[in-house]
């Protein structure tokens, strides 16, 4: 079998400053836990930028630039940025990051879906914020589409290839794996895919095994064995179909970009610490994860040498 690959998914764009004093915002912080999650055994660091002072998702191409400048001089471990960035945001500044700084890897979105936070803060109960931008964030989202039409579709592996980067399709449900068959056989994505199945986000798939196997099951139908593919899920949810996509040979991707959790009622003070633990899950299973190198060699990165 194939090494596994653990993917950290460091701060993202969904959690705010409130929700957890431990959400990584600034460059220095959230470089030093993509260096923390590496150090733990993650191969791949999935990366979005946010305002230092508020902690609001940016895309500020400067920000990602220390960052990844940040990274790059501690490790060697795969960056891959956001092209989702901050809900709100249009293609054409989401993408943007992509020719300015030419990571190896970048998340692509393989559909629109409604985007819901709305409901968090009567979940969480907060009836105090930080900042001014969070609450209207996250209520916007209500009246939300995350839009990924079948232009930005075509435009976006376009412009990946160009600067030699790899797309990670992100799937939110079932229609999307149509949509990314679609590009591949118009010849806008080259095989092997790599897909992400993101499960649990509210107005897309829920998180259940039975889900996850339809997902891989309709990949299979679709692209045969010609793709890669990897797991992760929202909130509670981030370990149990990260440990189901372990027993079924997939890759896996924990952070606090998912799950602010390391347990019940315990708080992840880093993304590294959820890293540690699907790595000690991974061992129990007799999975064996990959490096850096090795998750570069699976996946069909770039050569950085050349």
């Amino acid at each position: 079998m194939a090494k596994t690959i653990v993917t950290a998914a460091i701060t993202g764009a969904i959690h705010t400053p409130t929700m957890s004093s431990y959400l990584p915002i600034t460059p220095e912080e959230i470089a030093n836990h993509a260096v923390e999650a590496y150090q733990e055994g993650a191969a791949v660091v999935h990366i979005h930028a946010r305002d230092p002072k508020t902690g609001q998702p940016s895309s500020d191409l400067d920000i990602f630039g220390e960052i990844f400048e940040r990274i790059r001089k501690r490790c060697n471990v795969v960056i891959c940025a956001t092209t989702g960035g901050g809900l709100g945001m249009s293609p054409e500044e989401r993408v943007k990051v992509v020719p300015a700084h030419k990571p190896e890897l970048a998340s692509f979105n393989a559909g629109s879906i409604n985007f819901g936070l709305f409901d968090i803060p009567g979940r969480l109960k907060i009836t105090e914020w930080k900042h001014e931008w969070e609450l209207p964030y996250l209520e916007m989202t209500k009246d939300f589409i995350f839009r990924n039409t079948f232009k930005s579709l075509e435009e976006f592996p376009q412009l990946f290839e160009k600067y030699g980067t790899k797309p990670e399709a992100e799937v939110y449900d079932t229609g999307m794996i149509n949509n990314l068959a679609y590009l591949v056989n118009r010849g806008f994505l080259k095989t092997p895919v790599y897909v992400q199945f993101v499960l649990g986000i509210m107005g897309a798939l829920p998180p259940s095994v039975e889900n996850l196997l339809f997902l891989l099951q309709t990949a299979r139908r679709t692209f045969g064995d010609d793709f890669v593919w990897s797991v992760s899920a929202a909130g509670r949810f981030q370990m149990p179909m990260c440990t189901a996509a372990l027993l079924l040979g997939g890759n896996v991707r924990v952070g606090m970009e998912d799950s602010l959790w390391l347990s019940k009622g315990v708080p992840a003070k880093s993304s590294g610490e959820q890293v540690s633990k699907i790595i000690r899950i991974a061992g129990e299973l007799g999975v064996d994860t990959a490096t850096p190198d090795e998750a570069r060699q699976i996946l069909g990165l770039r050569d950085l040498t050349s």
